[in-house]
């Protein structure tokens, strides 16, 4: 079932319902029992390397460009984006699909923006380094990702972007599972403790931004009927709810 835009009632803006009617046309949005590298049992799973075609790519594309001006527009205080950064390897096509979508609304702004991202491995030969793209070197550099739940690879862009001479002024990501970070001993330890983006935001000092988040899915739910599975989803929510 799709979401329509006179879906009455939805708080779920346009864009976002085009990206979640793509999510779920494509099952890169699965519900079932999922188990996350953290080992918690997930009813939920987001697969962005699923976005494999030009209308996937476009869908995605587009939600993340009206994401960041949305972003940006709230956080008039940050510096202009000089770079769009993917880390690899899924966040590397987000960048590219996204700065397209956003010279397109605004190629004034955008036109000039680069993209940039990291090579797993540096490469010894030819122009060598551990990037591809833009320069990173004094630039502002706003970061693309697919999902964060334990915030090591955000750690990991923001150490490869200062280690290259720029500066991260935003994290963007497809999915905010709002989910806190995992227990080094009980997972389910009843404990509050902040989100890997909440976590994030405390120790950099970074914006932090999604397309979706979690509420986001549950409402999809709602809308859909799917009483079963927006209820597991509820479900998951009040055990794993993050703090911040």
């Amino acid at each position: 079932m799709a979401l329509s835009d006179t879906d009455a009632g939805s708080p779920v803006p346009a864009f976002k319902r085009n990206f979640l009617n793509s999510c779920l046309s494509a099952n890169v949005l699965t519900f079932g029992t999922y188990t996350l590298k953290s080992g918690r049992k997930s009813p939920y799973f987001f697969n962005a390397g699923s976005f494999h075609s030009g209308n996937l790519l476009s869908a995605i594309g587009t939600a993340y460009a009206h994401t960041i001006i949305n972003f940006l527009s709230i956080n008039s205080e940050l510096p202009r984006p000089d770079t769009i950064f993917g880390p690899a390897y899924k966040g590397i096509p987000l960048a590219c699909c996204t700065l397209l979508e956003l010279q397109r609304i605004d190629p004034v702004r955008w036109g000039n923006v680069e993209y940039s991202f990291n090579r797993k491995e540096k490469k010894d030969h030819g122009e060598g380094g551990g990037l591809v793209g833009g320069s990173l070197q004094g630039a502002n550099v706003l970061v693309v990702d697919d999902v964060i739940t334990a915030g090591t690879a955000m750690r990991e862009t923001i150490e490869i972007v200062k280690r290259e001479g720029g500066k991260v002024v935003g994290f963007v990501v497809a999915v905010d599972r709002m989910e806190k970070m995992p227990s080094t001993t009980d997972d389910d330890d009843g404990v509050p403790r902040p989100s890997a983006m909440g976590q994030i935001r405390k120790e950099y000092g970074v914006p932090t931004a999604s397309i979706v988040t979690l509420d986001d899915l549950i409402e999809l739910l709602r809308m859909k009927g799917d009483e079963p599975d927006m209820e597991r989803l509820k479900d998951y929510r009040r055990r794993y709810i993050a703090s911040d």
